[in-house]
C-alpha cells in the first residue's frame, strides 16, 4: 500500500511538473510573439534569466488561479451567469498581472487588455495538457474521479456505516429534449450518435412512446416526474377565473402547475428520495437543484436558478473553455445562417437579433453546467438523478429537425453521454442510464410563411374586428431563452408583455400558440363556450377556421369540426377516431382526455397535416414544432438498459412513462436511499447553490466544444 501512495504521488509531481513546463514555453511563446508583453528588463536578460522568470510567471498564475479563483467566483455568485462567463477573462488577466508582480525582480511585465489573451491561452493550454496526461494514464484518471467523489464523505466517517458493497445501483434519466424515435434510430444507425449506438448494440434498448395532444416539455416533464400533467392542454393557455396566461416555461406558472399536480397525486415526485434535479422545468421533488426553472423564482440562495454555475465556473478553465465554446458557436449559427439564406433554404424564419447567443447558451453554456452537474450527482452517489439537455431542440425549432445544422448537435450530445458513461465507471456506485425524450420535432413550413397571416389574424378577421395590414409575427416559446433570462436574473413574470401575461383585457378573443396547436378564449364567455354561444357571437368564425386549407380539426365542445362540414362528436364511438384517422392510432384518445380538462379553451386549433412528408405548419415562428398532433413530434423515445423490466407495449401519455421510471427505481437492488459508502453518511444539505461535488478541471474537457 505504502509503495503504491508512493507511486501515486510521484505520478501527480511528474504530471504537475510537465503541466508548469508546458505553461512556461506557452508563456515565453507568447511574450515572443505579443508585443505588449515581455519577461525582461529594458536592458535586456540571459536566456536563462527569461526562462526562469517565465517559470517564475507560470508558477504564481497557476497557483493563484488554484486559490484565488474559487474564492472570487463565489464571492461573485449572485452576478447572473451569463455577466461571469463574460468576466472570465477579466478576472484571469487580473491573476496573471498579479502573478507577474510576484516574480522577485520584477521583470515581467503585460499591457492589462494583453494580459487577457495571455491568461485566456495559458488556462486553455494548461487545461489541455492536464486532460491529455489524464487521458493517457488511466489509473491517475480514475484516482482523480474518486479522490473527488470522496472529498465530502471523508469528513463524515462513521464506525457502523454499510460497507461499499452495499451501495444499490443509481439511475440516471437523460432527457434529450426534442429528440424524436426517428431522429434517434437514425442517428445512431448512420454513426452520427456512437455511443448510443454501441449501446443498443450491447446493452440498451428503445421504443417509441405516443405523447398527449399537448406535445411539448411543459407538459410531458410534469407528467413524467410528478406523474400527473392534468389540465396542462398546451404551453401557453388562458385562464378565466385569474385573467392571467399561464405559460409552462415562466417561473411562477412552472412553480404554479408544479404545486397543482402535488396536490393532485399526494407526492412529491420522482426524484424525493436522495434525487438531483438538473437543468429540468421542474423539480420532481428532489432537494439537489441546478438551473430548475420552479424554483427560480424563489430568493433562497440555495433555491435559485442558477444554482450550479459557481460549481462549473469555479475552474478556470471550465470557464475559459465554455467561453471560448460560445463565441465559436455564436460564430457557427452566423455562418450557418447566412449559408441557408444564400443556399435559398425552404422553409426558413428569422435567425438574426440574440438569436445566436440563445443558441449558445443552450448548445455550449447550459450543457456543460448541466452535464457537470451530473457527474458531480454521480460522484456523491445520489441515487437518482434527472438532467435535461435542450439543445436538439433549439436547434431544430430554428434550422429543422433534420439536416447538417441538428447532426452537429446530436454528435455533440453523444459525447456528453460518452463521458457520464466513463465517469460511472467510477462513481461509488453502479449506474444504470436511462434516455428519454419529452416530444419529437415536426417540419413544415409556418401558418404565416405559407399563407401570409397569422392565426390570430384569421380569428380576427372570421370576427369581424379590424386585421392589422402588418402580419406580426408570434414569439417562439422555446424553453432555452427563459433559460437564458433567469440567468441573466430576468426571467419573464406576469404583468410583462411577452406571451399576452394579461390577454385577457377586453373582450377581444384571446390566442395563443403552442408549436402547431392553438388556444383561442373568449374572456367575455362565462366558463366553458359553447358552440353555441359562438355562433351566435361570431357567425362566421368556426366555418372560416375549419375550411382553412392550413388548419387541420378543431375542438369545440366536445365536437370536433373539419374541412367540408366534417364533424364527429367524441361521446360517438368511432366518430373521433375516423375524424383523426390521419393523426395516427391514439390521437382521439388524447384529444378526449383533454377535453376534460377545466382549462380547455373555447376553441382548440390543430394544424394540418400531411403525412407524406411530416410537415405540420406552427403558428409561432419554428421551422421545427412540437406542441399538436401530427408526425414526429408525438412519437419520442424511451431507452433503457437490459438489466431493468421492458416497459409496457404501447405507451400513451408521460403519466405512463412516470410510472414506468418509478417502477425501474424500485427495482434497484435494495431502497433508493442516499449512498452510505467507505464509512461515511452522505449529507443531504445543499452544499453551495449546486449541492454537490463537481470536476475540476480536464474532466470536462473530454466534451469540449469543437
Amino acid at each position: 500500500m505504502l509503495r503504491g501512495r508512493w507511486r501515486s504521488a510521484g505520478g501527480a509531481l511528474v504530471r504537475v511538473t510537465i503541466v508548469w513546463a508546458v505553461s512556461t514555453l506557452t508563456m515565453l511563446a507568447l511574450a515572443g510573439i505579443l508585443p505588449d508583453f515581455r519577461l525582461q528588463s529594458h536592458d535586456g536578460e540571459s536566456l536563462t534569466r527569461v526562462g526562469l522568470t517565465a517559470a517564475w510567471g507560470a508558477g504564481a498564475f497557476g497557483l493563484l488561479s488554484a486559490l484565488v479563483w474559487p474564492v472570487v467566483v463565489r464571492a461573485l455568485l449572485l452576478v447572473p451567469a451569463l455577466v461571469l462567463g463574460l468576466l472570465v477573462f477579466f478576472l484571469n488577466g487580473s491573476l496573471l498581472l498579479l502573478a507577474l508582480h510576484l516574480i522577485p525582480a520584477g521583470y515581467g511585465q503585460v499591457a492589462p487588455q494583453t494580459a487577457v489573451v495571455v491568461a485566456a491561452v495559458m488556462s486553455a493550454v494548461a487545461s489541455a495538457t492536464s486532460t491529455a496526461l489524464a487521458v493517457r494514464d488511466d489509473e491517475a484518471y480514475r484516482r482523480r474521479l474518486y479522490r473527488l467523489a470522496d472529498r465530502r464523505r471523508r469528513r463524515h466517517r462513521r464506525a457502523d456505516a454499510a460497507g461499499p458493497g452495499a451501495a444499490a445501483p443509481g439511475i440516471v434519466f437523460v432527457q434529450l429534449d426534442g429528440v424524436g424515435y426517428e431522429v434517434l434510430c437514425r442517428a445512431a444507425r448512420t454513426g452520427l450518435m456512437p455511443t448510443v449506438a454501441r449501446w443498443l448494440d450491447r446493452s440498451h434498448r428503445v421504443v417509441s412512446w405516443r405523447t398527449d395532444w399537448s406535445s411539448q416539455t411543459g407538459s410531458s416533464q410534469l407528467g413524467i416526474l410528478h406523474g400527473s400533467n392534468f389540465d396542462v392542454p398546451a404551453f401557453r393557455w388562458y385562464e378565466k377565473e385569474s385573467g392571467e396566461v399561464v405559460v409552462c416555461n415562466r417561473p411562477t406558472s412552472a412553480a404554479e402547475l408544479q404545486r397543482r399536480a402535488i396536490a393532485r397525486t399526494a407526492d412529491g415526485g420522482l426524484l424525493t428520495h436522495d434525487g438531483a434535479s438538473r437543468g429540468n422545468l421542474f423539480s420532481g421533488g428532489a432537494d439537489q437543484l441546478a438551473l430548475v426553472l420552479s424554483v427560480a423564482a424563489r430568493r433562497g440562495r440555495a433555491n435559485r436558478s442558477r444554482a450550479g454555475y459557481f460549481a462549473y465556473f469555479s475552474d478556470p478553465a471550465n470557464a475559459v473553455r465554455t467561453a471560448l465554446s460560445l463565441v465559436a458557436e455564436v460564430g457557427r449559427e452566423t455562418v450557418q445562417s447566412v449559408r441557408a439564406r444564400l443556399r435559398g433554404d425552404r422553409p426558413r424564419v428569422a435567425r438574426g437579433g440574440l438569436y445566436p447567443f440563445v443558441r449558445a447558451f443552450a448548445t455550449v453554456v447550459e450543457r456543460d453546467v448541466v452535464v457537470a452537474a451530473v457527474i458531480g450527482d454521480m460522484l456523491a452517489g445520489r441515487a437518482a438523478v434527472y438532467a435535461d439537455l435542450v439543445a436538439y431542440d433549439e436547434v431544430a425549432h430554428h434550422s429543422g429537425p433534420h439536416g447538417h445544422d441538428t447532426d452537429q448537435v446530436l454528435h455533440r450530445l453523444d459525447r456528453s453521454l460518452a463521458l457520464l458513461a466513463r465517469v460511472a465507471e467510477h462513481a461509488p456506485r453502479p449506474y444504470r442510464i436511462v434516455l428519454l425524450s419529452d416530444h419529437g420535432q415536426s417540419p413544415g413550413e409556418t401558418f404565416l410563411g405559407r399563407y401570409g397571416l397569422t392565426l390570430k389574424d384569421l380569428v380576427r378577421a372570421g370576427c369581424g374586428l379590424p386585421v392589422s395590414r402588418r402580419a406580426g409575427r408570434t414569439r417562439s416559446g422555446a424553453e432555452a431563452r427563459t433559460a437564458v433570462r433567469a440567468a441573466l436574473h430576468r426571467p419573464v413574470e406576469e404583468g410583462e408583455d411577452e406571451d399576452g401575461a394579461r390577454a385577457g383585457r377586453g373582450s377581444d378573443p384571446v390566442v395563443l400558440a403552442s408549436g402547431n396547436l392553438a388556444l383561442i378564449s373568449f374572456p367575455d364567455a362565462p366558463g366553458r363556450a359553447t358552440r353555441e354561444w359562438i355562433e351566435t357571437a361570431h357567425p362566421a368564425l368556426l366555418a372560416t377556421l375549419a375550411n382553412h386549407p392550413g388548419v387541420g380539426f378543431l375542438l369545440v365542445d366536445g365536437v370536433l369540426l373539419g374541412p367540408d362540414g366534417a364533424q364527429a362528436r367524441l361521446d360517438a364511438p368511432g366518430e373521433a377516431e375516423e375524424l383523426l384517422a390521419v393523426y395516427g392510432p391514439g390521437a382521439a384518445g388524447t384529444v378526449r382526455r383533454t377535453d376534460t380538462f377545466p382549462h380547455v379553451a373555447d376553441v382548440m386549433v390543430n394544424s394540418a397535416y400531411d403525412p407524406r412528408t411530416g410537415a405540420v405548419h406552427a403558428f409561432e415562428e419554428q421551422i421545427g414544432s412540437h406542441g399538436g398532433l401530427g408526425g414526429e413530434q408525438c412519437r419520442p423515445f424511451l431507452m433503457w438498459p437490459v438489466e431493468l423490466s421492458a416497459p409496457p407495449r404501447g405507451l400513451v401519455g408521460a403519466e405512463a412513462v412516470h410510472r414506468v421510471l418509478r417502477r425501474w427505481l424500485r427495482e434497484a437492488d435494495g431502497p433508493q436511499v442516499p449512498l452510505a459508502a467507505h464509512g461515511a453518511v452522505e449529507d443531504r444539505r445543499p452544499e453551495g447553490p449546486g449541492g454537490g461535488t463537481f470536476p475540476s478541471a480536464g474532466v470536462s474537457a473530454q466534451d469540449e466544444n469543437h
